[in-house]
């Protein structure tokens, strides 16, 4: 992947392809693909077309981040990455909560099987804390005595000494995380929302400008995109929003 540095705006937006079906799958990727860097494949659409929606995104020119956020026993979660290498897939995450033998594991069989087979080394997250966890379930359900900062920093040290790429991790923490782990560590932001559209389902939530400012290298965005009125229109705003972000941290 390309430093993080010299992305360019449009590049650090991946988009959310929360649909179930292979027809607005491609509508998407057809319409899309010149204005965002990776097209994001989750759970829904991946349990609903499998890997045909992979074949279909790449067919139509679009770059995939696959978001299966795998916790297994190391072995079964090494296997399962290196089934995602077989297809093509290079950009990914596991959950840190896995543990760090499950990362160490998956890291070296990934890249071990990379370097046999002539692939590009995979780039995989550790996705620290799910943005609809406040500290309420972190502390009473999750029983851990920390508060959420804290506890995305420690899995997020975990991630970068087992040998990862980067994290997903919110806004709030992404500048701490750059600043202790380097800014070479990638750091994703899910749960933008832009300040025009609606919030939905997250709880920790924060604009395309914040989250560039604060250090993150990418942003993920998917419903204030695919359900605007004009998909085109609202990615270019959205665009326009980091490039003045980019342009304020160079200043």
């Amino acid at each position: 992947m390309e430093e993080t540095n010299k992305l360019e705006a449009k590049d650090r937006i991946i988009l959310a392809l929360d649909v179930d079906n292979i027809e607005e799958t491609v509508k998407y990727v057809d319409m899309l693909k010149d204005y965002v860097g990776f097209f994001k494949v989750g759970l829904p659409l991946f349990t609903a077309c499998g890997f045909e929606a992979i074949d279909a995104i790449k067919e139509h020119g679009g770059k995939i981040y696959f978001d299966g956020k795998f916790q297994d026993i190391p072995n079964a979660t090494a296997q399962t990455c290196i089934n995602l290498l077989k297809k093509g897939i290079d950009f990914f995450n596991i959950s840190a909560t896995g543990g760090s033998k499950m990362m160490v594991n998956t890291i070296n069989a990934c890249n071990n099987y990379a370097k046999k087979h002539d692939l590009k080394q995979p780039v995989i997250l550790a996705v620290t804390l799910l943005s609809s966890f406040g500290q309420k379930t972190l502390t009473n359900e999750l029983c851990v005595d920390m508060n959420i900062s804290g506890y995305v920093l420690k899995l997020s040290k975990i991630a970068k000494e087992a040998g990862l790429s980067g994290v997903v991790a919110p806004d709030t923490d992404a500048s701490q995380i750059k600043k202790e782990l380097g800014n070479d560590f990638i750091v994703v932001c899910p749960a933008v929302r832009p300040t025009w559209a609606i919030v939905n389902d997250q709880i920790r939530i924060v604009s395309p400008s914040d989250a560039i400012k604060a250090g993150a290298d990418y942003i993920i965005i998917g419903r204030p995109i695919t359900h605007a009125s004009d998909p085109i229109a609202a990615v270019k705003l959205i665009i326009t929003e980091i490039e003045e972000a980019l342009k304020e941290d160079e200043e």
